[in-house]
């Protein structure tokens, strides 16, 4: 359970639905209309085949787990300090006419932060729990972006930044972890 719990909370602050809020809301005023359950679906869809299958893909490229753990670790701490300074160092083109697959599922939901996060949390965490986690965050997705207006309402601009520097932080640490896990892997792997 702890586990579930703990691969829950790292998916939830990549995928960082809470942040990501504005830019649902700006899509839904320019006139985008955004298929939550179908967006969701999509997103789910990505992360476990991902999950699944995201090992073989490595191997094709030669790429070991620890590796790309530890370049996830990078990836991961640099969205964390996107999150937490308010800078953009990843670009997404904004300006697609689909709103529900694209930019929403992907790259917005499971991008490559998301899909980076699943493989290196696959260097320590049961496929199983992971998978749950996947469906945990997946729902919460869904709630989210049923809910976008009113969450927006409630919380305020203030209350999403606060959320989203909070999340930067908790992400911070998670690729500190990350990284030192798998990067004592590699180095004693080539002892």
């Amino acid at each position: 359970m702890k586990d579930i719990i703990s691969t829950t909370l790292i998916l939830f602050s990549v995928i960082d639905i809470v942040g990501n809020i504005p830019i649902i809301i700006d899509l839904k005023n320019k006139g985008i209309k955004i298929e939550s359950a179908k967006a969701s679906f999509a997103a789910l869809l990505i992360m476990s085949i991902f999950l699944h299958s995201g090992e073989a893909i490595l191997s094709l490229f030669g790429v070991d787990v620890q590796s790309f753990a530890v370049a996830g670790s990078i990836v991961l701490f640099l969205l964390g300090i996107e999150m937490i300074l308010g800078v953009t160092l990843f670009r997404d083109d904004p300006k697609s006419n689909s709103g529900t697959i694209v930019p929403i599922a992907f790259p917005l939901i499971a991008g490559a932060g998301t899909m980076t996060t699943i493989i290196s949390l696959h260097s320590k965490y049961s496929s199983l729990d992971i998978q749950i986690a996947i469906i945990i965050n997946v729902i919460l997705v869904y709630i989210v972006l049923k809910t976008s207006g009113w969450i927006r309402a409630k919380i305020g601009p203030g209350g999403a930044n606060v959320l989203r520097k909070l999340f930067g932080i908790i992400l911070l640490a998670i690729a500190i972890k990350l990284f030192r896990e798998n990067f004592h892997l590699i180095i004693t792997q080539k002892s």
